[in-house]
């Protein structure tokens, strides 16, 4: 009989190297070749960089008013003009990028955590399924800007109550992405066999079948921070959403409705601005959802 070939430990581990190495050169490639995940992370990315360094640029202050000004054109001391009350329109936009990102941001997080809890322990546990779904069932009956501003106006306008409310609005939908993951990663024959095992629920759940529904939770995170964005910039403007005097881009568009006709920059720049962020975000999880999942491309 022929001897089988001793493996060498050493170059076992040399080739798995080469092999890592090559795998991540291979990932990076198909990001860089992904044209709108660059694109969209880009504009994400000079947005983020103006809602964080933008107001040190600034020359003035986002509250600074100087009435003799007010409704001044883009000029050298003022980028974007002035608006109704002599408030520098670059400060205010940079600043409400902050603002409304900030929200966009929040939401997204809590709405991916929370969706996926309620998402994971609906499909897990069918005792919960009916009970948990019919209540996202009853949410998701209604348009999210309705829904939004009847929450609104039982919490009051403030930041916090924008981030709660929103937060509401767009959880069922990520609860059920998750839970309809969750269903197919459930059924699979390593799930049984853990069970078999005498695998606890919560490790299952956590181990074994949260880790294989990011994929899609993270794309579609992607998408309600581009949907938060335009929801907030939609109560602000309705005028229930961040109070007065805060900048953020639905409250300078609420600002320039006034004097749409007089001062047509105050619309034009925070639109610019939204229309930015919601492209970028949008661009970056359809770049995102192909990477992750070729099949969907």
């Amino acid at each position: 009989m022929e001897a089988k070939p001793i493996i060498n430990p050493i170059e076992f581990e040399a080739k798995k190297k080469v092999l890592r190495k090559e795998q991540n050169k291979l990932f990076v490639r198909k990001i860089f070749t992904n044209k709108m995940l660059v694109s969209g992370g880009s504009i994400f990315l000079f947005l983020t960089l103006i809602s964080i360094f933008g107001p040190f640029i600034a020359s003035y202050g986002p509250y600074e008013m100087t009435v003799v000004e007010r409704l001044k054109g883009p000029s050298a001391d003022h980028w974007f003009g002035t608006d109704n009350l002599g408030r520098d329109l670059f400060s205010r936009v940079v600043n409400g990028a902050k603002v409304s990102m900030g929200i966009g941001l929040a939401v997204a997080v809590i709405t991916a955590v929370v969706g996926s809890i309620i998402g994971l322990f609906s499909a897990y546990y069918k005792a919960l399924d009916n009970l948990l779904m019919r209540i996202c069932d009853a949410l998701m009956a209604f348009p999210a800007i309705l829904l939004a501003i009847a929450i609104m106006a039982a919490l009051g306008p403030n930041t916090t109550n924008v981030i709660i409310s929103l937060s509401i609005v767009f959880t069922p939908s990520v609860a059920r992405i998750v839970r309809a993951s969750a269903l197919v990663i459930r059924e699979q024959t390593y799930i049984e066999a853990i069970k078999s095992q005498g695998a606890k629920s919560w490790r299952i759940i956590w181990l074994h079948i949260a880790p294989n529904t990011l994929s899609p939770l993270i794309t579609q995170a992607t998408f309600i921070f581009a949907e938060s964005i335009i929801v907030e910039a939609a109560l602000s403007f309705l005028g229930v959403g961040v109070p007065a005097p805060d900048p953020s881009w639905g409250n300078i568009l609420f600002d320039g409705k006034l004097v749409i006709f007089n001062a047509w920059w105050m619309i034009m720049f925070p639109g610019i601005f939204i229309v930015l962020a919601v492209l970028g975000l949008n661009l970056f999880g359809d770049g995102l959802r192909d990477l992750l999942d070729p099949h969907s491309a």
